[in-house]
């Protein structure tokens, strides 16, 4: 069914193209020409949002995951630091962290006394790291309450600390639950990726502007390269929907 659905929406695709991406039209390439010849530039581009993806979640969770523990902390004080930090970034816009974090911080670090560069796709990765992080927290949190109560009494029961009764008998009881909803954000995150673009990242939609701009600026080249552009997400995060919501039926609650 997957594969039916990505030919129906290639063949779609084509099918909207006028006549004239078929035939080349004086010296200018055809339509389907243009785009096979920067195809290769634009899917490394693809790759590249991929990457940032991939690096944000990674970064997100890892400190997400610490976060979260800290909204269900013993400690009055570390929750409401948690909360405040979880409800700030979380409700924060995407596109103003990236900018803060692109704008704001340093273009370079002099270390020993050597300059070392930083550069505007690793800002670019902890701008989306940062709402990653906050919608981790909340997951976390959501996880470890939604353990019955009767898991830690039988830990304390059997003597276990906090720590020992968190590593040993809660956490890995929260990674099903926590999956499909950490999948989803997942999904969020490389579509959200196309953002970056408004920085100056050269990822897939700073390529395709600048592969139109290589064109001369035909009109007739941005629907099809646009609509590249759109098939390349959708054929990367649909299966992620269609195995998230599998995995959500898997793993419910009863």
């Amino acid at each position: 069914m997957k594969k039916l659905s990505a030919l129906a929406l290639l063949f779609a695709f084509c099918a909207c193209l006028p006549g004239e991406a078929f035939a080349a039209d004086g010296g200018r390439p055809s339509i389907l020409g243009a785009l096979w010849k920067w195809a290769p530039l634009l899917l490394s581009g693809f790759a590249f949002n991929l990457l940032i993806s991939v690096l944000a979640m990674a970064l997100g969770t890892v400190l997400g995951a610490v976060l979260g523990l800290g909204l269900v902390a013993p400690s009055s004080g570390l929750r409401r630091t948690s909360h405040a930090a979880t409800q700030f970034f979380r409700n924060a816009p995407w596109l103003v962290l990236l900018f803060f974090c692109m704008y704001l911080m340093p273009f370079e670090f002099v270390v020993g006394g050597a300059v070392v560069p930083f550069p505007g796709w690793v800002k670019a990765v902890i701008g989306f790291a940062l709402p990653v992080m906050a919608n981790t927290a909340e997951i976390v949190r959501g996880a470890v309450q939604s353990i019955p109560p009767a898991q830690w009494e039988a830990a304390e029961s059997l003597s276990f600390t906090r720590r020992q009764t968190l590593w040993m008998v809660i956490l890995p009881q929260c990674v099903k639950r926590m999956l499909p909803s950490w999948m989803n954000l997942y999904s969020l995150v490389t579509m959200a990726t196309s953002l970056a673009s408004v920085v100056g990242v050269s990822e897939m939609l700073t390529l395709t502007a600048d592969a139109l701009a290589a064109e001369g600026g035909r009109t007739d080249l941005m629907a099809p390269f646009y609509g590249f552009v759109l098939f390349c997400f959708f054929v990367y995060c649909y299966p992620i929907g269609v195995w998230t919501r599998r995995l959500e039926a898997r793993y419910a609650v009863k």
